[in-house]
């Protein structure tokens, strides 16, 4: 997998496209919750693009901090059905916090995460910090990585 980043600005109509229709595979579809992925956001983020023969396949879009959340933080993190057995989940959250680091020069990272991935985050270093809460019908926890 090669991974990118790009500011909105930099996204071709290709890219932009194949992020929009894997959010919606996983987050509309695979996840059965029916919500509002363009939330205006997308063009203050950095958009970190993991792609495999053309098509994207992993994802996360970024932000400084103050934005989003006091720190610079992680959100839409996505991996194809297909593609997670190797490990793309992974890549794309440590290319995600080298970009934080590069580019924002921050070190304090916040994530809204699925409560079911704790696991996962807290191998990448990130510890729960407060209670858990529904977002879009979905249990999350906020986590912190410094």
């Amino acid at each position: 997998m090669e991974i990118i980043v790009k500011s909105f600005n930099e996204l071709t109509t290709t890219e932009l496209y194949g992020i929009l229709k894997l959010r919606t595979e996983v987050f509309v579809v695979e996840q059965d919750c029916v919500y509002q992925d363009l939330d205006g956001k997308d063009k203050d983020a950095l958009h970190v693009i993991g792609t495999k023969g053309g098509a994207v396949v992993a994802y996360t879009r970024i932000f400084d901090a103050g934005y989003y959340f006091k720190e610079a933080s992680i959100g839409r993190v996505v991996v194809h059905s297909s593609e997670r057995k190797y490990g793309y989940g992974r890549d794309i959250m440590r290319a995600s916090v080298r970009a934080i680091h590069d580019r924002f020069k921050e070190t304090t990272i916040r994530i809204s995460a699925q409560k079911y991935l704790i696991t996962f985050y807290y191998s990448l270093g990130f510890k729960p910090t407060g209670a858990e809460y529904l977002e879009d019908g979905i249990p999350h926890i906020n986590m912190i990585k410094e």
